[in-house]
């Protein structure tokens, strides 16, 4: 083993084989970043490593890498992995495997397993039938496969928790602590996080032997590489904040951008907003098909479509380059969740903008946003905003506005029929509405008298699914007959905000 070197600049001086040196230069890494030249050389000798780096830093790589080198020497036996890697979403997982086989192409007898939920099992356990040297995996796959005795986890050499708060946030610490009973004592640890709240620290004191504690940049910051804007609305009408990023989307130069909302159902709702407005976008969140979250990231990682509406599931990890922009179209429920939105832009080295739509309502939870980063963010305030037209400020069935924001409040977005084409009326009563095929059902708009889903909601199953009335179903998507990029007019903000709305 070669010494730790306190000058290093090379990925040769931290004591990775040639092998994998020469998969780094074949992705075209250069120069190691901060976290990656503290955790690699600790990785290689079989410490305990307590990271805590913000997103976008390089650290899938500060232990993948080592942790191929070490892998090297033994064999996987059959049902029995060598390492356990665990991450929060099945993105995550997927993303690092794929960094495994770009770092390991020069190690094939390597052999690499991934266990995540929306997929056969079959082929998971083909796989884990051959003997696997690294198993990546989300919680829930896992311990399911663990509980029918298909898996055993007395040979884990190395156990990696990767996105620790994020765990914690969808609910996930349970299962992982359950799964490190499960492990064998002398195993190394490698527990990496964004943030470190108390919660964080306490798991860690439990999990991780004599640490290695390496920070390369302050718990919760953002990068310096992200111009943050507040753009500042004068109430919360959903009407106003669509017509805002409407406005923002062609009125600046955005190559390509992801927008978060927190509901998935207020991701359907901007989708066909931006959709029905000529924009060319897609859509992510949690109850789509595994398979259409994959094609979706794939179609926006190739520039296919170049805006994005999705919930948080998108909000950790994703290496997508070039991103130029993040929306808040919703100032986030946990105050954590921003730093991790907006470190998709601005990703190595590059720079990025990040713009929140902030309401009246919302002024609380960006001072705690505000107080997190210790930062003053810059706020514009949005200005001559059309009143809502007549059909939505009516809302459905003639009702009057008080009447509408009452109903807004049991279920958001109900008044997005003044946004389409032609101004039509609602299909009649009784007439099914199909939903669009990327979206599940209750993803739909909300019909009359129907709630206001949130993150955790799920599709109703079984026979009372077959007893919703027709009002529930959702209403036809009216498709653009040609979708068009962003126009640049330059970065006056208060110039865009003048402009007249588009009709």
């Amino acid at each position: 083993m070669r010494g730790f070197n306190p000058n290093v600049t090379t990925f040769a001086d931290l004591g990775l084989s040639p092998t994998v040196l020469k998969a780094i230069e074949d992705v075209g890494y250069t120069t190691p970043t901060p976290i990656q030249e503290q955790a690699i050389p600790y990785v290689l000798m079989m410490r305990d490593v307590l990271g805590c780096a913000q997103t976008g830093t390089g650290k899938t790589a500060g232990f993948t890498l080592p942790m191929i080198d070490i892998l090297h020497h033994g064999r996987a036996r059959a049902r029995m992995p060598r390492s356990l890697i665990l991450e929060p979403t099945r993105e995550l997982a997927s993303q690092v495997a794929a960094n495994f086989m770009a770092y390991g192409r020069h190690h094939p007898h390597l052999n690499m397993a991934l266990l995540i939920g929306g997929e056969t099992m079959t082929e998971q356990l083909r796989h884990l039938d051959r003997g696997v040297d690294v198993l990546i995996a989300t919680p829930g796959r896992l311990m399911d496969l663990y509980d029918r005795g298909k898996i055993l986890l007395g040979d884990i050499k190395i156990f990696v928790i990767d996105e620790a708060d994020r765990m914690l946030d969808m609910g996930f610490i349970p299962d992982v602590e359950k799964i490190a009973e499960c492990l064998p004592a002398n195993r190394q640890t490698l527990f990496f996080s964004a943030t470190m709240p108390p919660e964080i620290k306490r798991l860690a004191k439990r999990f991780l032997n004599n640490p290695k504690e390496i920070t390369v940049s302050p718990p919760a910051s953002t990068s310096a590489d992200v111009e943050q804007t507040l753009l500042v609305l004068p109430s919360g009408n959903p009407f106003h904040k669509r017509e805002a990023l409407r406005r923002y989307l062609r009125a600046e130069d955005v190559q390509n951008a992801f927008i978060f909302c927190n509901r998935k159902r207020d991701v359907a709702l901007v989708y066909r907003s931006l959709q029905r407005h000529g924009f060319n976008v897609g859509a992510l969140h949690g109850d789509m098909e595994q398979s259409e979250r994959t094609a979706t990231l794939e179609r926006f990682r190739a520039g296919a479509i170049p805006f994005l509406v999705c919930s948080d599931v998108a909000a950790r990890g994703l290496d997508i380059a070039d991103v130029s922009h993040v929306f808040n179209f919703d100032v986030p429920f946990n105050t954590e969740d921003y730093v991790h939105r907006i470190g998709r832009t601005a990703r190595a080295g590059k720079k990025g903008a990040a713009l929140m739509l902030v309401t009246p309502d919302d002024e609380r939870q960006v001072a705690s946003i505000e107080g997190l980063i210790k930062k003053k963010l810059i706020r514009v305030t949005v200005s001559d905003l059309p009143p809502a037209r007549d059909d939505e400020s009516r809302g459905r069935n003639g009702r009057s506005s008080a009447s509408s924001s009452r109903s807004r409040r049991s279920g958001p977005g109900r008044s997005e029929s003044s946004e389409r084409a032609g101004g039509r009326s609602a299909p009649p009563a009784g007439r099914s509405r199909p939903a669009h095929p990327l979206l599940p059902a209750h993803a739909a708009r909300p019909a009359h008298g129907e709630s206001t889903n949130s993150e955790s909601s799920r599709t109703p199953r079984g026979p009372a699914a077959h007893h919703r009335s027709n009002d529930e179903r959702s209403r036809p998507v009216s498709r653009p007959v040609a979708t068009e990029g962003p126009t640049t007019f330059g970065h006056d903000l208060p110039a865009f905000l003048r402009r007249p709305p588009s009709r």
